[in-house]
């Protein structure tokens, strides 16, 4: 089963992060040639990031690169470079409509049929108030489409809001998000924690994310890394719940009952599914 717990963006202009980034255990590694990069350096990371991944055999994680945005000038020169890498997929920042994302996709369609690449998978970054509206369709558009991120700053910068850790502007389409792309049959990868020492923050953080349906989240930092996976999967006392209902459900089902008292909690059908997703992904 697929676990997406982790994106970890690595500066693709760096070539000491990039040589320390195979060693990192998230579960999606993601070289960048947007945000993190300054203009100056676009072309020196496309050849880091070209050169590094022409073999990716020593990667247990799978790689993504992200590009520059839909409406950049640096958009095709990415595109020449990374559809000659070994790479799983492409994140893509800031997309607002579905024409944007089509635009890239055919793009990338002539570039794999060039290179001889099969099926580079897309993840688009929805960063706008526009991307927000047009989520679901944005989701569902293509069978390309692996996963959406929620890219918090940017929207807030669209919105003209300033950050503050317990901003509430954002609740709904951090909450829309995940929705939209479990309607659409993919994952969602929450938006990132920007204080790398506020350690109960990113925690905290990552419990509401993980209550609204993302699978995991955008990390920055491989110290990130150990709390958002200690989050994003089961913990004991969840799996111990889980087996309950699988015990006390099945003991059920035999003697013709749908419904069944756990402790002081009805539980039925769908409880017991929960359960069993639960312990597939512990």
């Amino acid at each position: 089963m697929t676990v997406l717990r982790s994106l970890l963006f690595v500066p693709g202009n760096n070539s000491r992060f990039i040589g320390k980034a195979k060693s990192l255990k998230s579960d999606i590694l993601c070289f960048d040639l947007e945000d993190s990069v300054p203009q100056n350096q676009k072309q020196t990371a496309r050849e880091f990031i070209h050169n590094e991944l022409q073999e990716t055999s020593k990667y247990q994680q799978q790689i993504y690169v992200r590009i520059n945005s839909p409406k950049s000038d640096y958009l095709n020169d990415d595109l020449l470079v990374i559809t000659k890498c070994k790479i799983n997929g492409i994140v893509i920042p800031k997309v607002s409509t579905v024409e944007e994302l089509k635009m890239i996709e055919n793009k990338l369609s002539n570039l794999e049929i060039r290179n001889k690449f099969n099926h580079i998978k897309i993840i688009p970054s929805i960063e706008s108030a526009q991307g927000v509206i047009n989520s679901y369709d944005i989701a569902s558009c293509s069978n390309h489409v692996y996963a959406l991120i929620f890219g918090i700053f940017d929207l807030l910068h669209d919105l003209g809001i300033r950050y503050n850790k317990t901003l509430a502007a954002t609740n709904f389409a951090r909450a829309k998000i995940p929705i939209d792309a479990k309607a659409a049959g993919i994952f969602a990868i929450d938006s990132i924690w920007q204080n790398l020492k506020d350690t109960n923050g990113l925690f905290n953080d990552c419990v509401v994310g993980r209550d609204l349906g993302y699978s995991g989240k955008s990390i920055i930092h491989p110290d990130q890394l150990k709390i958002t996976h200690d989050v994003f999967k089961p913990n004991d006392d969840e799996i111990e719940w889980a087996h309950m209902v699988c015990n006390t459900y099945s003991k059920a089902i035999k003697h013709g009952i749908g419904s069944t008292k756990l402790k002081d909690n009805m539980i039925d059908e769908v409880h017991y599914k929960m359960a069993k997703s639960l312990l597939e992904n512990k």
